[in-house]
This record gives C-alpha cells, structure tokens and sequence, in this order.
C-alpha cells in the first residue's frame, strides 16, 4: 500500500466523529434537557402559588356533616358530627370549628331544637334539605353561613381513613368504654390506651363517636382531632386516587375543583396548626329548661376574623 494511501486510512480512523445535530442544527445537550423538564412542574407550581397570593380568592367556609344514616335511611338521618371548616387564602390561614351535637339552637321555622336533628328536619322537605337548613341554622346563631358542605355517613368515613392509609392520633388519656353501640343494636368495649398510636378507619371511627366514659364536648375534641389527622395524609399526592375514587361513589357535597384549588394551598400550608375550637362548657350556658345554648360573648369574637 502506498504512503499517501496508509496516510488517508490513519486520518479516516483518527478523525472525530461528527456530533448528532437537532432538528434546528444545534448540538442537543440532553441532561439540560432532562432536567429543565424535570423542574418546569416545579416552576409552574411556584408561579401559580406566586399568583394565589398576589390575587387571593375569597375565604370559603365548609360545613362538615357526619351522619348516622344506616340502611335505608341514607342521609335522613341526624349529624353525629357537626364541624365548620373555615380557609382564608388570603391569611393562608385554617380555622376548625365543632359543634356538640346536644346543643341548642335556633332553627328557622322549628324554634330550639337540638342542632343534631336539624340535617333530619331538613332532608324530611327535601333531599339536600339536611345541609340547606344547617346553613341556615349557622348563620342566624353565628352570623356565618358555609357556602359549601361534605356530608359522609360512617361506612364512606372508614373507606376514606383505609386510603389514606390510617391516621396516627396523640390519645391524651386512657379510655375505656363498656357500653359502645354496635351495629346489630348491641353494646361491647373498646380501649384506648395514652399516648400515640396507629388507627385504620374502623379504629378510628370508634375513637371519634365514643362517649360514654366523658362527654360529648369531649368527643367533639376527639372529632377534631381525626379531621386534623385526615386532612394532614389527605395533601399528599400519593393517596388522592384511592380517595377520589372513594369520594365519587360514596359522598354528598356540593364542592367544586375550583373549591379544592382554594382550599388546598393554605390546607398543606397549615399542615398540625389548624386554629380549632371545640364548644365545650366553657362556651356554653344553661337554661332553664336543662338545654345546653351557646355563650355567644365567648363564642362570636372567635369567630370574627377566622369565619368572615
């Protein structure tokens, strides 16, 4: 073979191979692009938090109706649990509000009823009517009126804490009840002991509707206590298919995704610092009757500002 010929084979093998050019004919440099898509979600996150808080959406207060509808009853039935959810996106700020279900108050068009018959007298005029006539309730007590509610019954509540994947809840003191209501009309003992501790949805659902070893402003407390909790595993990403799924076959509300944009911002940013009242005895005031009625100097002024 010929020098000039042994030349062109060496510089054929030596010489650099050509980069591979994009469409456009520049160079693609991949790991910019890998990671510019991987923080575009992030950026979008961020912009659309920067634009929540420049330009607020008004508050949105939810009331909460857990009920004690079985078989057929559905939702004609009366609140076990009452509670007001208060969000302001503008403070970024959560209010929780519990109601016992013994107290006393005003009913439009019944007089002084028990506030745990009030979804019952509603859903006797018409389905949907249960929620209506609470709102209406709340607002000529407190001057506050839910724009939307979630009403569950107690079968929904367990499915809801089992996608979450249970709830873990700081129990304040032991408790033992001998006489918990069951299912087929009888009674039987739970425990529970001090301190903090793991609970799936039945779990759970026993330590929020038991009373009988204190009160129910207790059980309020303890109501409060497990929506926290939910409300808490409820933000994360990972769990919301398994509750969704759960929500669209099993819950009545009248919240909108628009709604649940409003809400979760300041819900994930309030994550175990919800500012939570439970009208307990300190709030309340006695009549002569022996109903408890609520002690509205105590209670309004802590409603101002958080429920508006």
């Amino acid at each position: 073979m010929s020098d000039q010929a042994t030349q062109t084979v060496q510089t054929a093998q030596t010489a650099p191979k050509p980069r591979l050019l994009g469409p456009s004919g520049c160079r693609r440099n991949w790991p910019i692009v890998i990671a510019l898509a991987a923080l575009a979600p992030i950026f979008l996150c961020g912009l659309t938090l920067v634009i929540y808080l420049l330009f607020p959406p008004p508050q949105i207060n939810v009331l909460v109706l857990g009920v004690d509808g079985r078989g057929a009853e559905g939702y004609m039935s009366r609140a076990d649990s009452i509670l007001l959810l208060g969000v302001s996106p503008a403070r970024l700020k959560v209010s929780l509000l519990s109601i016992p279900r013994d107290l006393f108050m005003e009913v439009p068009g019944y007089g002084s009823q028990r506030i745990n018959t009030v979804n019952f007298l509603g859903e006797q005029l018409a389905p949907g009517g249960g929620p209506r006539l609470m709102a209406d309730t709340l607002e000529r007590n407190f001057g506050v009126r839910p724009e939307r509610y979630v009403r569950l019954n107690f079968q929904t509540f367990v499915e809801i804490i089992d996608a979450l994947g249970g709830v873990t809840i700081d129990v304040e003191r032991a408790i033992t009840d001998t006489a918990y209501p069951t299912d087929d009309g009888g009674v039987m003992t739970v425990q529970f002991e001090a301190g903090r501790q793991y609970m799936d949805g039945e779990r759970a659902l026993i330590y929020a509707r038991i009373r009988n070893p204190d009160d129910d402003y207790r059980r309020a407390g303890r109501q409060q206590q497990v929506v926290s909790a939910a409300l808490a595993r409820m933000v994360n990403p990972v769990h919301w298919p398994g509750v969704l799924q759960i929500l669209s076959r099993s819950l009545d509300t009248d919240l909108t995704l628009w709604d649940a944009a409003r809400l979760l911002p300041p819900l994930v940013l309030n994550i175990g610092r919800f500012d939570q009242l439970v009208i307990d005895r300190e709030y309340i005031l006695g009549t002569a009757a022996g109903h408890a009625v609520p002690n509205y100097e105590r209670i309004l002024p802590w409603l101002a500002g958080r429920f508006d």
